[in-house]
């Protein structure tokens, strides 16, 4: 589309008649329109808030999109506002202590000299200033594209995002495969929404995904690792898993996991449990999934080790650094992240066969909470590596002293079956002994 078309009309709906709760809508959003709106620029909310609301989700992030450039929206907002990037040029809002971000109105990319794309016809700079219907079009989805003015109550929906919402249809605008080749990251982001919002995907959205899901090769491998972050507490892990598989997705961000069959039923397990989590407010530790998918890759290098003559723990200990190494050359693993999954699986051989001296040191480790939650995934799934023990930890962590105590000297009986080892006997005397026996 040039700049010199006439401008795409837009459907109008009110508020009230969408299902579009403004009270959903922080200070800091509302303060950020009214004051553009004051210097005299159109300034709308949009994208996933506006998007959560209709969907009566009750958003927590507000993006605002304008027809101001960055550095006029910094002239409007002074100390109060920082400019950021390089490939897309935004603007942070602080209010309250609340950080809204806030874009400028897009064109196509190919219409100023502002605008890169690599040979592969990702785009690599994206500062092309344009219309709010250009800024539609230029986004993912029909149902990210609605712009919200919560001065007047007005949502403008350029490209049906609102019939899709009530379909509960996940649509990429315009040619789906050109899309996902300017940004691949839009084929994850595709999955996840659809399982975020129990979406289906249409099928032109849908169906280059496998073909293209190698482009991902190409994504920087920070940026990988923050979508990977996204995936994991997106909440719907159980139902997104099987979907990155199937998609050729998932092989792109850890190349061991093959892209048919089932998955690991450690994976599957642990997706299960993470999305119970979200659902009961707490947190999740990306660290810990990261664990779970890495381990088969580590247990392989592990078993390798082993059979050239390595020692169990030295073997752990380079296995797991091997793993994540490999790793690394995807998703850019960030050192904190590494430490906790290389304390996560190296203390797996220690709570399997603890010696009863070794428990209360094991008990007090910062990470023990995790590894053991790691063990009792495992012992879930049928593992026969952990001997049973994640029952043995669960029972110890609340019995009373005397229990454990008992539970202690069990642990350092003889296995059933096998016997300890003769003790040598002392050298004989020249004296002849007193049984009689020779």
């Amino acid at each position: 589309m040039s700049r010199h078309n006439p401008p795409l009309q837009p459907v109008i709906y009110q508020d009230t008649d969408s299902g579009l709760d403004r009270v959903d809508f922080s200070d800091a959003a509302h303060h950020v329109v009214k004051q553009l709106d004051a210097a005299g620029y159109a300034a709308y909310v949009v994208g996933g808030s506006v998007r959560d609301s209709v969907l009566g989700l009750h958003p927590k992030d507000f993006d605002i999109a304008t027809n101001a450039t960055p550095d006029q929206i910094k002239h409007v907002f002074g100390r109060q506002c920082q400019i950021i990037g390089r490939r897309f040029l935004l603007a942070h809002v602080y209010h309250n202590r609340h950080m809204v971000e806030v874009a400028t109105f897009r064109a196509p990319h190919h219409e100023g000299s502002h605008g890169q794309t690599s040979d592969h016809g990702m785009i690599t700079r994206d500062n092309v200033w344009g219309r709010i219907d250009q800024d539609a079009l230029r986004r993912d989805f029909s149902i990210n594209a609605l712009y919200y003015h919560p001065l007047t109550g007005e949502i403008l929906d350029f490209a049906d995002g609102m019939k899709d919402l009530r379909a509960r249809k996940l649509r990429m605008i315009g040619d789906a495969a050109v899309r996902y080749r300017e940004d691949p990251v839009r084929m994850l982001r595709a999955l996840r929404f659809a399982a975020k919002l129990g979406f289906s995907l249409e099928k032109g959205t849908a169906a280059p995904i496998r073909s293209l899901a190698y482009l991902l090769g190409s994504i920087s491998h920070h940026r990988l690792y923050d979508e990977s972050l996204k995936l994991f507490s997106c909440g719907h892990l159980e139902v997104l898993m099987p979907g990155l598989q199937f998609s050729g997705l998932l092989s792109q961000l850890f190349p061991h996991i093959r892209e048919s069959g089932h998955l690991p039923s450690l994976v599957t397990l642990a997706s299960r449990n993470t999305d119970e989590r979200l659902r009961q407010g707490k947190t999740v530790n990306p660290a810990f999934f990261y664990a779970v998918l890495l381990w088969d890759l580590q247990q392989s290098i592990l078993q390798q080790r082993l059979d050239e003559g390595e020692m169990l723990l030295p073997a752990y200990q380079q296995a797991a650094i091997q793993a994540l190494g490999q790793q690394y050359q995807r998703t850019a693993i960030p050192k904190h992240a590494s430490q906790t999954v290389r304390e996560i699986w190296e203390m797996q051989p220690r709570l399997q066969r603890p010696k009863s001296r070794q428990v209360p040191e094991l008990l007090a480790s910062p990470r023990f909470r995790a590894a053991f939650d790691f063990l009792l995934l495992r012992e879930q799934t049928g593992d026969k590596g952990t001997h049973g023990m994640a029952v043995w930890w669960e029972e110890y962590q609340t019995a009373h002293d005397d229990h454990r105590e008992q539970m202690l000297r069990q642990l350092d009986r003889p296995v059933a079956g096998k016997r300890k080892p003769a003790r040598k006997k002392p050298a004989q005397s020249s004296a002849a002994p007193e049984s009689g026996e020779a």
